[in-house]
């Protein structure tokens, strides 16, 4: 695995940020003086591909394929997979990717100012594209295998696991790169800003992102990429590949409702066919990475649905989200990066700023600090706008 984020560019720091509670989020005055309410988001650093990578293929990465890059880069070194082995063999990449804002907001600017097609370049289409994503990892890495884009608003990144995960249980792939990507810039989420879905507490950056807490007042918007390479467990034994972990349940489900609104029902189906398709007990699951993303009525249906099924078992839960903010296409991919984080350190991630629950969350057995506990089992939950829901249970 490989991961970008705002709590570190590599698993080290990522694993200090996740067991230390410390937060990624920060104030981005270019957005308010672009003309947001809110200014917070997730900071990221940029990679520098210059050197790394050649000027032809740098003009058709989009800022989320960059990411991306990085993040499957590593996740193809610690796989043990080098270019000599992707020369000759199929390997296929399915990644989550729901826009590509940037890239279009130039291309418009270009057309606006200059009124001649010619002026736009041949980079923006590479980048402007859902798919900027996995074709520039195919081309880049020489993927031969399955090669789309999954876009399913923010459960993308979650869906490209499951998606990923039947294709080689059907028999039809050895190993995938999947995955998820957001850019992080003041074109990508204006749209959400005008929603009123952002928190504006932006006096405490590190204290807004307040997932199941009472007093949230809405999300923070983030990103980056995350990189898994899943693969046929025969087929990882046979050539000698340190495992990290097996995905063993998916689950989805659609709420069939108004578009932006969240359901209990539709969270409890997605849980429910992971936990059947894995065949486990609900009192396997050691841990569960919430969806919550710190708005009132997602944190509260999921609250709802995670009360139903759990009941009178106890799973620590926590939403990564509260340090991250939310990683939106990228979500459902980096959660599983971040729980075989801690599997592999025993312990579960705080979810930090709560500290007043609801009469939803109250029952919950929410981790407000760190735990240091065995790991085994992990529910992840991801769902998105237009009514998309996935679960993931991954085993150590």
């Amino acid at each position: 695995m490989g991961i970008w984020s705002c709590l570190g560019t590599n698993i080290d720091e990522v694993k200090d940020s996740l067991y230390n509670g410390k937060s990624g989020i920060g104030l981005d005055q270019d957005r308010l003086d672009y003309g947001y309410r809110s200014g917070l988001t997730g900071i990221l650093k940029h990679p520098q591909l210059k050197g790394v990578l050649d000027r032809r293929t740098r003009m058709g990465l989009s800022e989320e394929a960059e990411y991306a890059f990085m993040a499957s880069r590593d996740a193809f070194q610690m796989a043990g997979i080098n270019d000599s082995y992707l020369l000759s063999n199929e390997v296929g990449v399915v990644f989550g990717n729901d826009s590509s804002a940037r890239a279009v907001v130039e291309t418009s600017k270009i057309m606006d100012e200059k009124h001649d097609s010619a002026m736009i370049g041949s980079g923006l289409i590479f980048q402007g594209m859902n798919s900027t994503v996995n074709m520039n990892m195919n081309t880049i890495f020489h993927l031969r295998g399955v090669n789309f884009s999954v876009s399913s608003a923010c459960a993308s990144g979650s869906h490209s696991i499951g998606l990923s995960y039947l294709l080689i249980k059907q028999g039809l792939q050895d190993i995938i790169l999947c995955g998820g990507a957001q850019e992080v810039n003041k074109f990508a989420m204006s749209s959400f800003d005008a929603l009123n879905a952002f928190s504006i507490r932006m006096d405490e950056p590190t204290r807004a992102s307040r997932p199941f807490d009472r007093d949230r007042d809405g999300l923070v918007p983030s990103g980056g990429a995350a990189a898994l390479i899943l693969e046929d467990y025969d087929h990882a034994v046979k050539r000698g590949a340190k495992i990290l972990a097996e995905v063993c349940g998916y689950g989805f489900s659609s709420n069939g409702g108004g578009i932006s609104e969240p359901s209990d029902e539709g969270s409890y189906i997605a849980m429910s066919r992971a936990i059947k398709d894995a065949d486990i007990k609900l009192s396997d699951i050691d841990y569960v990475n919430a969806h919550a993303t710190s708005t009132h009525q997602g944190d509260m249906y999921e609250a709802m649905a995670l009360g139903k099924l759990f009941n009178e078992q106890h799973a620590l839960i926590s939403s990564t989200k509260s340090m991250t903010g939310h990683e939106c296409w990228m979500a459902g991919a980096s959660e599983i990066v971040y729980s075989i984080i801690m599997m592999h350190n025993n312990f579960v991630a705080p979810n930090i700023n709560y500290e007043n629950p609801d009469e939803y969350s109250e029952p919950l057995n929410i981790a407000s600090s760190t735990v240091e506990t065995e790991v085994n089992v992990v529910l992840s939950n991801s769902f998105g706008f237009g009514g998309t829901n996935s679960a993931l249970i991954i085993k150590k």
